[in-house]
């Protein structure tokens, strides 16, 4: 599993010894409300399965799940993932940042990274991603990364019983390039 690095984050590989801090922070109420499969509350033992099936399904480049860590302290601060990868062709994108880390730009410093990786070593052509309409903040980091708003699927989803809105956000290898160049240039 690759590791990649910015200037404040250190994006790597899973271990075992992450599992409680994963249960932790993926485990608080803020965190399992925003996103579509995170539990409340987080079972025990889960974090451990999670863990384990991250490198089976990198070996088939199904899915690259990595550890979101401060570059400073090599502390946990969320995950970032690719999923659903189809090669040379697209993924999903998803992300949770720990609510104590919330507001200090890692999801973005993160998803530029995973970005980056995915156009140029995984050679896709599109990058997708969704986020429950009453997520706003999600949607920023997606805009602050290069995405587009493609639509919105009404009561797409179901979140603690109640039917939600669920935007879906897209860009594409092209457009990434355009605008990292426009950064470099």
């Amino acid at each position: 599993m690759p590791t990649l690095e910015t200037p404040r984050l250190i994006l790597s590989p899973f271990s075992f010894d992450d599992a409680p801090a994963v249960q932790r922070l993926a485990g608080d109420f803020a965190i399992a409300d925003t996103t579509a499969t995170i539990p409340h509350p987080y079972p025990d033992g889960a974090a451990e399965s999670w863990i384990a099936s991250s490198d089976s399904l990198w070996l088939v480049k199904q899915t690259l799940a990595l550890a979101i860590r401060s570059k400073e302290n090599r502390a946990l601060l969320g995950a970032i993932s690719l999923f659903d990868i189809l090669p040379e062709h697209r993924a999903e994108l998803s992300y949770w940042i720990g609510k104590p880390f919330w507001g200090k730009g890692y999801a973005s410093e993160a998803g530029h990274a995973i970005l980056a990786f995915g156009f140029t070593e995984l050679k896709l052509k599109r990058i997708h991603a969704e986020y429950l309409a009453r997520n706003p903040a999600s949607g920023r980091v997606m805009e602050k990364i290069g995405m587009k708003q493609e639509g919105i699927l009404r009561q797409h989803a179901i979140k603690w019983g109640k039917l939600e809105d669920v935007i879906c956000s897209g860009v594409l290898r092209k457009e990434w390039a355009d605008k990292a160049n426009n950064r470099d240039g």
